[in-house]
């Protein structure tokens, strides 16, 4: 089974749509066998689910994603799991083994205010601090747990 993690400098990227880099690692057995980095080629938003899908890609482990980018991977049958940060590798090793703890809802809802830091989706206003919820008001360093996108 080929997994993808959104990546950037060893991380798992936070935006989805505006990635532009991908590991893919094969896993099986619960190990992971080897992965690699692989560029979007500018390629964003609900199109990435058709280069996924055109990479082989069964499963995508990513922080914050859209509604419209849900939409097209579930299309595609590509498994999503989100709310995922922290290192590609161990969220890899993490899915891989059965205990990647990810977000039930992956929907960035973006009626919210956020501070300035992370956003999960490609629109929205952010002001300090990290996550994205449910139409709330966010303030500095404070997340929306299971329903948000991000965990620190």
């Amino acid at each position: 089974m080929k997994v993808a993690v959104t990546y950037e400098n060893g991380q798992v990227f936070q935006h989805f749509g505006r990635t532009e880099q991908f590991k893919v690692y094969d896993v099986s057995d619960g190990r992971v066998n080897g992965g690699k980095v692989i560029g979007t080629n500018g390629t964003g938003h609900g199109a990435l689910a058709g280069f996924l899908k055109a990479e082989g890609v069964h499963a995508l482990i990513c922080g914050g994603i859209g509604g419209g980018a849900q939409m097209a991977l579930a299309e595609a049958g590509i498994e999503l799991y989100a709310g995922v940060s922290g290192s590609a590798d161990e969220a890899a090793r993490a899915f891989a083994e059965g205990r990647l703890s990810f977000a039930a809802e992956a929907n960035c809802d973006h009626h919210g205010h956020h501070g300035e830091g992370h956003s999960c989706g490609d629109h929205g206003h952010h002001g300090e601090g990290h996550s994205c919820g449910d139409h709330g008001h966010h303030g500095e360093g404070h997340s929306c747990g299971d329903h948000g996108c991000h965990k620190d």
